[in-house]
């Protein structure tokens, strides 16, 4: 796929353009491929997660990340290049480049998976059903993002109803307690992966959702590269199976390719609080390979608590009437 061919939502695109920062929910209606492409990526996210857990068993964490980015960045050599309607990279979008591979693929895996390691599934669970509310706030305070009280209305059932999975899920046999320590990571990732929305608002103004998915993967493999050799000096690779190589190869093009892409495509024309909403998705898409591979079931108040959170992302983003000024 050549980096010069048009792709709907850039900026060669005849495709309706993204809606100006701040304007108010109602006047812009979004095409319904925008919200497409957003469920997408958090859904790959989910379905991946259960992937991501038996390759920790095979590499350590930080050599795991490493040999991600760097797969990932020979994948997507080609869409580095600058598209010939873009201009030159400003140094406000080399920072916000920096900053959302820093929060995003950095940070938020950092404060996620030591924050799991002193947390109990449910206070986690609940933490990270934070997150839509979380963006929507960033985005009234950065972005000047005036939100419709129905945006809140179904950021409010979204958030509520990940809850209630949260705390239904593991009931009374949920184990491990929670540290002051651990809860606080958890709401560090939070905020990583809430900032990872709001700058990639804005990143979508001026690139292509290809070649902001290439640069902060080639960002997080530089900030992840002396912590991956360290781990690499140690381990034994003559002991990793073809099957896990080939595990290993798909996460990277899925991860940091893949949902990235659709991630950054649906925001060139959603606002980040609608987008924020759609992270729903995540655990409902998890809880469908559970059922669907691992043979899990689902309780009654858990398929409520799914259908509250499905039905707060169509109450978000359902087309409204359209205000004349």
């Amino acid at each position: 796929m050549s980096s010069t061919t048009p792709e709907p939502g850039s900026s060669t695109s005849t495709a309706r353009p993204a809606a100006p920062y701040g304007a108010p929910d109602g006047v812009h209606h979004a095409p319904w491929w925008a919200y497409l492409s957003l469920a997408a990526s958090t859904s790959v996210i989910g379905s991946y997660v259960g992937l991501s857990k038996l390759l920790v068993l095979v590499f350590p964490v930080f050599l795991l990340a490493w040999l991600r980015f760097g797969m990932a960045a020979v994948f997507m050599l080609p869409w580095l290049k600058r598209g010939p309607t873009e201009a030159p990279l400003s140094g406000r979008t080399r920072l916000l480049l920096f900053l959302e591979s820093f929060f995003g693929n950095f940070l938020f895996s950092i404060c996620l998976l030591f924050g799991m390691k002193h947390s109990s599934a449910v206070v986690a669970g609940v933490i990270m059903a934070g997150i839509p509310a979380t963006v929507a706030l960033m985005s009234w305070l950065f972005l000047r993002e005036r939100i419709a009280p129905r945006t809140v209305a179904g950021i409010a059932m979204a958030v509520g109803g990940i809850a209630l999975v949260a705390l239904n899920k593991s009931g009374a046999s949920a184990g491990g307690e929670t540290s002051g320590w651990g809860a606080l990571l958890l709401v560090g990732a939070m905020c990583c992966e809430a900032s990872y929305v709001v700058i990639g608002k804005s990143l979508t103004a001026n690139l292509s959702p290809r070649r902001i998915s290439a640069l902060i993967n080639l960002w997080g493999l530089v900030l992840v590269t002396p912590l991956g050799i360290w781990q690499a000096m140690s381990f034994d690779f003559s002991g990793v199976l073809p099957k896990d190589w080939g595990l290993l190869l798909f996460y990277a093009i899925a991860a940091s390719t893949v949902t990235v892409w659709l991630w950054m495509r649906g925001l060139q024309h959603v606002s980040a609080a609608k987008a924020g909403v759609f992270m729903v998705f995540l655990p409902i898409s998890t809880a469908v390979i559970g059922l669907v591979f691992l043979g899990e079931r689902m309780s009654g108040v858990q398929l409520l608590a799914y259908a509250l959170a499905l039905a707060g992302v169509v109450l978000a983003t359902w087309p409204g009437t359209e205000r004349r000024g």
